[in-house]
Formats: C-alpha cells, sequence, structure tokens
C-alpha cells in the first residue's frame, strides 16, 4: 500500500477544493494516484448530483464578463441551494473563472462541453463541485449579447446581472451604458420597443384589457379603442426605451440616451436573475 502524507492530502485538496478526509480516502482508494484519485472524487461528485438532482439551487452569484473592447458579453449564473454557499469565496471566485470560459462560446451545451482544464469540461468541473460542496451547483443562466459597445451591471448581492448593447462607441457612453444596465436590472422589461414585443403578448394584454373593461361595464363597442390605449400603457412600462428613466422619470430611457447623442440607440439587452 502506497504511504499517503499530509502533503499529499493538501496537494489534492488544492487541485480539487475537496475536503481533506475526501482527499485522503480518495488517494488511499488510488494507492496514491493522482489522476485516479481525482476520478474518484469526481465520481463522487456525480453521485451526489444524482442524488440531489430535485434540489432548489435557486441561491448563487450571477456574473458579467466582457471582452477587451466591450463588443461581446455573456452573462451566467452559478447557482446552489443556499446563500451560504453563495457568499464563499471560492465559490464566487469559480463563477468569475467559469464567466471567463463562458466568453468565448455562444450557446449553453457548447460552453459545458468547454474544458475547463486539460483534464475536465466545465459541465463536470460543476458536478464534481457538487461532491465537493455538497450541493447541488449547476450552470443556470447564459445569456450572450453583442454590439459596438456593451454595459454591465451587477447587482450589490450578486443576484441580478444585465448587459446593455449599442449601435456605437463614443466618449461618454460609459456612464450611459451603466446607468442603462441598471436601469434593465431595476425595471426588468420585457423587450427593447414595441415591435420586440411577440404578439402573443401583444393579444394577452389586449384579451384582459378587454375583459377588464367588460367586467367594468365598457360597452362592446368601445373596447377595442379602449384597449389600444391601455395597450400603449403596458408599453411604456414594459418595452426598455419607452420606460421612464429611473434617475429622472421626466424622461423616458430613448430620451436620455439621445441626450448623449442624437443617433446613439440601444440594440439589445439580456437579463439573468437568481430566484
Amino acid at each position: 500500500m502506497a504511504k499517503i502524507t499530509a502533503a499529499d492530502v493538501n496537494k489534492l485538496r488544492k487541485m480539487t477544493g475537496a475536503g481533506m478526509m475526501d482527499c485522503k480516502n480518495a488517494l488511499v482508494e488510488a494507492e496514491g494516484d493522482f489522476e485516479k484519485a481525482i476520478e474518484i472524487l469526481r465520481k463522487k461528485g456525480q453521485k451526489v448530483a444524482a442524488k440531489r438532482a430535485d434540489r432548489e439551487s435557486s441561491e448563487g452569484v450571477v456574473v458579467a464578463t466582457l471582452n477587451d473592447d466591450r463588443t461581446k458579453g455573456v452573462l451566467i449564473s452559478l447557482n446552489c441551494e443556499t446563500d451560504f454557499v453563495a457568499k464563499n469565496d471560492d465559490f464566487v471566485k469559480l463563477a468569475e473563472q467559469l464567466g471567463k470560459i463562458a466568453l468565448n462560446y455562444q450557446t449553453k451545451e457548447d460552453f459545458l462541453n468547454a474544458p475547463f482544464d486539460d483534464k475536465i469540461t466545465v459541465g463536470e468541473k460543476v458536478t464534481e463541485q457538487t461532491g465537493v460542496i455538497g450541493e447541488k451547483i449547476e450552470i443556470g443562466g447564459f445569456e450572450v449579447l453583442e454590439g459596438a459597445y456593451l454595459g454591465s451591471y451587477i447587482h450589490s448581492n450578486k443576484k441580478i446581472g444585465t448587459l446593455v448593447a449599442f449601435n456605437k462607441n463614443i466618449d461618454g457612453i460609459d456612464v450611459v451604458a451603466h446607468d442603462i444596465a441598471m436601469q434593465v436590472a431595476a425595471m426588468n422589461p420585457i423587450a427593447l420597443d414595441e415591435d420586440s414585443v411577440p404578439q402573443e403578448v401583444i393579444d394577452k394584454e389586449l384579451e384582459i384589457a378587454k375583459e377588464q373593461l367588460r367586467n367594468e361595464g365598457k360597452p362592446e363597442n368601445m373596447l377595442d379603442k379602449i384597449a389600444q390605449g391601455k395597450l400603449k400603457k403596458f408599453f411604456k412600462e414594459n418595452t426598455l426605451v419607452n420606460q421612464a428613466f429611473i434617475k429622472d422619470s421626466k424622461k423616458t430611457v430613448a430620451q436620455y440616451v439621445k441626450e448623449l447623442d442624437p443617433e446613439l440607440k440601444i440594440t439589445g439587452f439580456k437579463r439573468v436573475a437568481l430566484g
């Protein structure tokens, strides 16, 4: 039987993040072979993941990562079961590390299959951490956005993150971009503008408005006209460019953006939130 030293155990712990006893037991089982020990720990993670597959993973952290010229960004959430784990520095660092990897991919599936290092994929690393931490750990949100310039915002509790894209990169846009990214976090618009609202949402809102009006006793021949007015109010409250700007409700978001440059436009946004 191979002699397992405290240094060996500590080395494996640093490599994997697993607990001291888990590392010692894995090394004993693997007869000192580090590669086999890592595989044993990973298998333990997979078993734990299977046992906890039906658990809620509504806690965690959201991270936003942008490329150097701020033309592409990605939002991901690393989900867990408890706020205690979500606030752990190592958990947050792992989320940030995963965010940097995610920047190179367009889909969640490709990201999960991407190499975390030269031994395991991102998906395998997440599964491994389920075994290490003892909670269900998974990638929740995954959103990619591109544009001429991107702004980002992460709420102080790290549970909401946003990206906003613009059609041009000009002086002063960093402040505007941050403000609009904060707007998206706070007001949670459903679409960029009226044209971006899905038709099924519009139809549902009109149906709800008409039913409300019928209950109020409004005549049937007036329902369409009044419902259209309610729909305009819905667009104002729920589409980003038409919302009242959170820092100055006397102007819309679109008006605020155009104060910097009349040709400046928001071209898209993404939002990831936990819970």
